[in-house]
């Protein structure tokens, strides 16, 4: 396979901050930003604004949640997201304090400080449930996050993902990440011959979730998953989902591509590369997925239903964020930086 002219090549290897292997994130644990107690009391009093508002959920705005101190700490969360490490903990929230919907308040709060949230399924979801809904991930079309399943390394398709810890599981479902520059970097040394198919793309699976009828309809062109554009290298992976849709196109992957896109997730779920996280209840993990793989560990919940594993996820375009290239940019066939394609009623 050769690279067209169209696809740009970086420098190798890539100097970036968001390279980086698991001792630096054990070694400096800089990305932990800790709430004080004034922190919390200021965001309690703007969910006490928007809650004496009237305001449904999901439906203000920034301007609707006034953090006249904490701004300028969530801005510096979205600048080390996009050219920084690529990851944020936001630790010291306890959610027994909170009814449902003041913690739905006060997380798309910060959301809307961040970015602009997207649609992350179907139903047109702008916060949703990571837990466990005894779905078979290896059914047609289930997406992995509604089951107890071990999730393999992959990226969401927004700039970042955003999941609040309500409550973790009873055992295991750890949260590893992996730096994709660094996955990068070592691909180009140690098998060069995959960056060509890597960088080409690759059709990816909807699982039933695009903007046609079809439930086996994959992404009209083939989405990079290593991109080099305006000087900055991004990553879009998800191994099973490039797997079905490729299948599902008619083209099968074999040879040299099938080796490259199981290398990626490979590397990424083992040293040096990997690092482990245990989530708190209450911390709220920030990810870019331009820079950062992340996986899960497969859980056990506890018996009793209201303590069982809950995450709240959110999807977030960067209000700055870096510029795509348009291939890599459109992932879901709603067009670039688009969320899921919502489904009414009637349709």
């Amino acid at each position: 396979m050769t690279i067209t002219a169209e696809i740009m090549m970086p420098p190798t290897p890539v100097a970036d901050p968001s390279c980086w292997l698991a001792e630096d994130m054990a070694r400096d644990t800089s990305w932990i930003d800790r709430l004080s107690a004034d922190d919390i009391a200021e965001l309690d009093q703007a969910v006490d604004t928007v809650l004496r508002a009237g305001f449904g959920e999901c439906a203000f705005g920034r301007a609707d949640f006034p953090l006249p101190t904490l701004q300028a700490r969530i801005a510096r969360w979205a600048h080390d997201l996009d050219h920084g490490r690529g990851c944020v903990v936001v630790r010291g929230l306890d959610p027994a304090r909170y009814d449902q919907d003041a913690l739905l308040a006060l997380y798309w709060g910060l959301a809307v400080h961040l970015g602009t949230p997207i649609a992350q399924n179907a139903k047109g979801d702008l916060i949703g449930h990571v837990r466990d809904t005894g779905r078979d991930y290896q059914s047609k079309n289930v997406r992995g996050y509604t089951t107890n399943a071990r999730l393999r390394p992959h990226c969401d398709a927004a700039d970042v993902v955003g999941l609040l810890c309500r409550q973790p599981a009873m055992r295991g479902g750890e949260s590893q990440i992996a730096s994709s520059a660094a996955i990068f970097n070592h691909l180009a040394v140690e098998h060069p011959g995959f960056i060509a198919p890597l960088m080409q793309g690759f059709h990816y699976d909807l699982r039933g979730e695009g903007v046609t009828d079809d439930p086996d309809e994959t992404t009209f062109q083939r989405v990079p998953v290593f991109s080099w554009y305006a000087g900055r290298l991004s990553c879009r992976y998800n191994g099973k989902s490039i797997e079905d849709g490729m299948r599902k196109a008619g083209i099968p992957l074999d040879g040299v591509a099938l080796e490259a896109v199981r290398a990626v997730g490979e590397l990424a779920a083992q040293p040096p590369f990997r690092f482990d996280m245990i989530f708190e209840q209450g911390d709220i993990q920030l990810l870019s997925n331009h820079t950062v793989l992340h996986a899960r560990g497969g859980f056990e919940d506890w018996p009793e239903p209201e303590r069982q594993r809950d995450l709240w996820r959110v999807w977030l375009n960067l209000r700055d964020g870096r510029p795509l290239q348009p291939a890599f940019a459109d992932r879901l066939n709603t067009g670039p930086r688009g969320g899921v394609f919502v489904r009414t009623a009637a349709q």
